[in-house]
């Protein structure tokens, strides 16, 4: 045990964490690095260059003779992929801090490192890409002494590019993070930190062991679920699964015991032995918080039950993605998902296309409400079609967050700007360190879940970086807009906004229906309304035959007669047709530039 090192690598997006884990793999001759980016397996995160999912490795290093195990997990920047990072945090004893020499701190590293810091991780800071031109590793060291208070010489400067200071690296991991500690004679106990679904041989669960030891064969039980089965097979993790007879104290694994049922692993339960079990669970990681709603609906109505496998597969290898069944009147069968955010719920989308091949219709995101009505009685609402009637709510709370914005000073003006416009308020503003600035904002978390993100980048040309934490509910003037097409209301189209942006997305809204619903052989009226109060109309004029085609001379009688034939026949045509919304129509209400 005293010669294994448990370590994750923790960074802002794009700070060139899993360049740095490919040098280590080739420097440790783990594995023969062919492309770039070995942990990150899966196409989407190739195409986007982003890591999405955690990716525990296990790497064998000589330092002064003896041998010695590294477990490294790589883990994602994006704040929307959160809490894969802290599922990995709790797996391990130290953590890489990595930071850009030409960027410097920016949010989502201070928010990781707090993580860490609470999970009393030994921090190994480390500058990365200087050897980039732009670099300016004297700053951003100054940066990190008064973020950390670590001594200036702790700090190691690195490439991911060309390998300078991975030794280095590698050495302070050794020396400096803790070995496990756990005691191998007690009964077993195992945290399950992740989990995938394999399609010849079950589920998957990978695990550290913080007390005892498996061997493949034993009887094992999952502690929460109470659910008993046969170790068939326990082993390591390499860039394949690597078969063990034994596994000790402090090592991280995985297990194959032949389990189909996807509800039957949770993500933070802890595993144990049959015989001798350990007398209470390992604590697990907090509840996960769903930031962001939408509805997430199979294109044929037949593929419900597809759509469930394939979300419980999903979510065995996602466990911050949640879902429960509803209905609509529009799209049938579906279900209400919870994400961490607008990217989570893209990539989400995107997995089932690629993974599962379900073609999935999504619903206009939106955030989870406190309903109160007269008698004080408070109700949880995800979705605007589950709004009791106006003349019973009494008041409706909102979310609320805790919005950090780093960027230069350069930006301040056009930030301030976007953040006043999305019902922000300033907390505090300081300097870090030269012109850089951290802008605190109390802000409504259903302003931001759309095109927040995208915005700042813009405006700051790529240079603001953004976090938030869940700060709370307050009162809000909130009202339910609802989309009609020929006077139905379309409920996967309706929203709840606040009443001072209604009337300009109701606007933005018939505007964008307008254009994408094809024209039928009938007038179709598209109408934002609340309530009963219509406050916003386009008409998509129908597609008509020129029936007076045929008439050249004659009385004007003719013409008329058959121009009211034609009438008569689009109102008939009008009571029976109905309005076909497209998958794109959908897709350009949750992309409207505002």
């Amino acid at each position: 045990m005293e010669n294994i090192r448990n370590f994750c690598i923790i960074a802002h997006i794009d700070h060139g964490k899993s360049t740095l884990a490919d040098r280590m793999l080739e420097f440790t001759k783990t594995i023969q690095v062919t492309e770039g980016q070995m942990l990150d397996d899966m196409d989407l995160e190739r195409e986007r260059g982003i890591t999405i999912k955690s990716h525990a490795i296990q790497m064998e290093y000589i330092y002064k003779g003896e041998n010695y195990l590294l477990n490294l997990i790589d883990t994602p920047g994006h704040v929307d992929f959160s809490y894969e990072v802290s599922r990995s945090i709790a797996a391990c004893e130290g953590a890489l801090l990595v930071v850009d020499a030409s960027q410097g701190v920016q949010a989502q590293t201070i928010s990781n490192l707090y993580m860490a810091v609470d999970h009393d991780l030994e921090i190994i800071p480390v500058i990365n890409k200087c050897d980039m031109p732009s670099a300016n590793p004297e700053q951003v060291e100054d940066e990190i002494i008064e973020l950390l208070g670590c001594k200036r010489e702790e700090i190691i400067r690195a490439s991911g590019k060309t390998g300078m200071g991975v030794e280095e690296i590698l050495n302070a991991v050794v020396e400096r993070v803790p070995h496990p500690v756990g005691d191998e004679k007690a009964p077993l106990q195992a945290l399950i930190f992740d989990s995938v679904f394999n399609s010849f041989r079950g589920i998957i669960a990978y695990f550290k062991i913080m007390n005892g030891s498996i061997q493949a064969g034993d009887k094992v039980k999952f502690f929460n679920t109470g659910q008993e089965y046969v170790a068939d097979e326990v082993g390591v993790l390499r860039m394949v699964l690597i078969p063990k007879k034994t596994l000790g104290t402090g090592e991280v694994g995985y297990i194959i015991s032949g389990i189909k049922t996807s509800t039957e692993v949770k993500v933070g339960d802890t595993i144990t032995h049959v015989s001798v079990p350990c007398k209470a669970a390992i604590n697990g990681f907090q509840e996960v918080k769903s930031m962001v709603f939408a509805g997430v609906y199979p294109i044929e109505s037949e593929d419900y039950e597809n759509l469930r496998s394939s979300l419980e597969k999903l979510q065995l290898n996602d466990a911050s993605l949640t879902f429960t069944p509803e209905s609509s009147v529009a799209l049938g069968f579906g279900f209400r998902c919870g994400f961490l955010g607008l990217l989570h719920m893209e990539i989400v989308q995107e997995r089932l296309d690629r993974e599962f091949n379900m073609d999935v219709i999504t619903t206009v995101p939106n955030v989870s409400y406190n309903i109160y009505d007269k008698h004080g009685v408070m109700t949880e609402i995800h979705n605007p079609g589950g709004m009791p009637d106006p003349t019973l709510i009494d008041r409706i709370e909102e979310p609320y967050i805790n919005a950090s914005v780093i960027t230069t000073s350069s930006y301040i003006g056009a930030i301030m700007t976007l953040c006043l416009g999305k019902r922000g308020e300033l907390v505090k503003q300081e300097y870090i360190s030269g012109d850089r600035v951290e802008l605190h904002y109390n802000m409504p978390m259903g302003e931001i879940v759309i095109d927040f993100y995208d915005k700042l980048k813009s405006i700051s040309k790529g240079y603001a970086s953004f976090d938030y934490s869940p700060n709370g509910f307050r009162p809000s003037k909130l009202v339910k807009m609802d989309i009609l097409l020929n006077g139905e209301p379309v409920d996967a189209l309706s929203t709840l906004t606040h009443v001072d942006n209604a009337y300009s997305l109701g606007k933005r809204m018939c505007e964008k229906l307008q254009e994408l619903i094809p024209r039928q052989q009938f007038d179709i009226a598209v109408q934002a309304a609340i309530g009963s109060k219509i406050i916003s109309r386009e008409t998509i004029k129908a597609v008509r035959k020129d029936v007076t085609a045929k008439c050249y001379g004659g009385d004007i009688s003719r013409k008329r007669k058959l121009l009211e034939k034609q009438k008569r026949g689009k109102k008939r045509m009008k009571q029976i047709g109905n309005v076909q919304v497209p998958q794109k129509a959908f897709l350009a209400v949750l992309k409207l530039d505002s």
